[in-house]
């Protein structure tokens, strides 16, 4: 009887025991939702890093100035050191191409900044200058091989243009901070579609579906708009519960159907990214404070890279 007695308090102990256990480890530090690994850079904190579904730096790496990134389908990142040099990092973060804005033609004597790049199937990449207000596309020694003009009605080698992206029809879409204006150029450089934010606006991308979703920068919010400069879907400042959006830079649509935002400047007691559904339900967010800054511009997720390549 005693033996029965001391059985049933040991498993009574165990139960009490194992089940704080299970729940601390469910819990994660700096993510609700189900977490996710990144590649994220913060300019305050000078601090570009990897980090794991797990919270752990897979690598991390000094920085100075960064306002783009791209992670390549081999698992590389393509991003900047600062706003004249734009580098390839392999999977541990080591750097295996430079690209110097300083050093391209007519450059030497003049003020440049580069806030937007893209590399292409092909290994060629688009560099597109601030200040010189000129898209470059170039080969993997530097060499240009196209040049396209920007359209500028503001001139400012800060804020001339903010991120960029080359389209599948060959045309290019160009954010126009000072301009505050999204504008659409053919191969050839002509203005086809543009559309104007009435604010500093920093990232646009063209969906799937002919519309455009653009960050609006100090805007405070994301916005979906159609060909015909409608807004068909957007999520502003103070729509979603416990959430003030800040300085609203990379913007993207997921496969899934939903949007990453990141909260750049949001504050303390603000997430730095965060996933919002369609009905604008916040599915996920991330709030680290103790790695980054409130200077955080980008922002991947990173959960498809194989093992081999962190």
């Amino acid at each position: 009887m005693l033996r029965s007695t001391a059985l049933h308090t040991f498993a009574v102990v165990a139960t009490v025991l194992v089940v704080p256990l299970v729940l601390v480890a469910a819990e994660h530090p700096t993510q609700t939702g189900t977490p996710r690994g990144y590649i994220a850079a913060d300019y305050s904190k000078k601090l570009l890093a990897h980090v794991g579904a797990d919270n752990a730096d897979v690598w991390k790496k000094t920085i100075r100035d960064v306002h783009d990134l791209q992670v390549l389908p081999n698992g590389h990142l393509l991003t900047q050191t600062d706003f004249q040099t734009v580098v390839e990092l392999d999977g541990k973060g080591e750097t295996v191409w430079t690209y110097d804005a300083k050093k391209s033609p007519g450059n030497a004597d003049r003020r440049v900044e580069v806030h937007a790049f893209q590399r292409f199937a092909d290994g060629s990449t688009m560099i597109v200058e601030s200040g010189p207000a000129r898209i470059l596309e170039v080969d993997a020694s530097g060499k240009v091989l196209v040049e396209i003009p920007l359209v500028v009605k503001n001139p400012d080698t800060h804020r001339d243009s903010r991120l960029a992206r080359k389209l599948e029809n060959g045309h290019y879409l160009v954010c126009h901070e000072k301009d505050q204006t999204v504008r659409e150029y053919d191969a050839q450089g002509k203005v086809v579609w543009e559309y104007s934010t009435g604010s500093s606006l920093y990232s646009a991308e063209r969906l799937s579906n002919g519309n455009t979703l653009i960050g609006t920068g100090n805007g405070h919010s994301v916005i979906e708009v159609n060909p015909a400069k409608e807004i068909v879907w957007s999520v502003t400042e103070t729509e979603l519960p416990g959430i003030k959006l800040g300085w609203i830079t990379m913007v993207e649509r997921l496969a899934d159907g939903n949007t990453l935002i990141v909260n750049c400047h949001g504050g303390d007691n603000q997430p730095h990214a965060l996933i919002v559904t369609p009905e604008k339900k916040v599915i996920w967010t991330l709030k680290d404070h103790a790695r980054f800054g409130n200077n955080l511009p980008v922002l991947k997720l990173v959960d498809h890279l194989a093992p081999a390549t962190r």
